[in-house]
C-alpha cells in the first residue's frame, strides 16, 4: 500500500509528531459503529508497533503503518491532505473519499 502525502499534510504531521522517532498508524475504527464492516478512518501517532502492523510506503519523511487485517478496508493507493482551516485531515483514493474530518490522535506514552 502507498499513502501519498501532500506537502501540507506532511508538515502538519511532522509538527504534531515533534522530534521523537514516532510513526503514524492508519486505522479503521469500528468501535460504536455497529459492526466490523462499518467504521471510520483515523490516524494515531504511535511509538511502538503491534505484531500485526505492516509498513505503508509514504515517499515522505513520516513513517506509516497499518494493521494487516485492516488493510482490506482501504485501496492500495491513498492520498492524505490537510483539511483547509481545520486541524483534521482528508483521505482519498482515485475512487472514493474515505473521510474529510479525519482526526490525528497521539497515543504515545510520554
Amino acid at each position: 500500500m502507498i499513502i501519498e502525502l501532500t506537502a501540507d499534510a506532511e508538515r502538519k504531521l511532522k509538527e504534531k509528531i515533534g522530534g521523537s522517532p514516532s510513526r503514524v498508524r492508519l486505522v479503521y475504527d469500528t468501535e460504536g459503529c455497529g459492526c466490523a464492516v462499518n467504521g471510520i478512518p483515523g490516524l494515531q501517532i504511535i511509538d511502538e508497533l503491534d505484531h500485526d502492523d505492516i509498513d505503508l510506503s509514504s515517499g515522505g519523511s513520516v513513517s506509516f503503518v497499518i494493521n494487516q487485517r485492516q488493510a482490506v478496508f482501504f485501496e492500495d493507493s491513498l492520498k492524505l491532505d490537510v483539511h483547509p482551516g481545520l486541524s483534521s485531515f482528508r483521505l482519498d483514493s482515485s475512487n472514493q473519499t474515505y473521510g474529510t474530518n479525519i482526526q490525528l490522535v497521539d497515543t504515545r506514552q510520554l
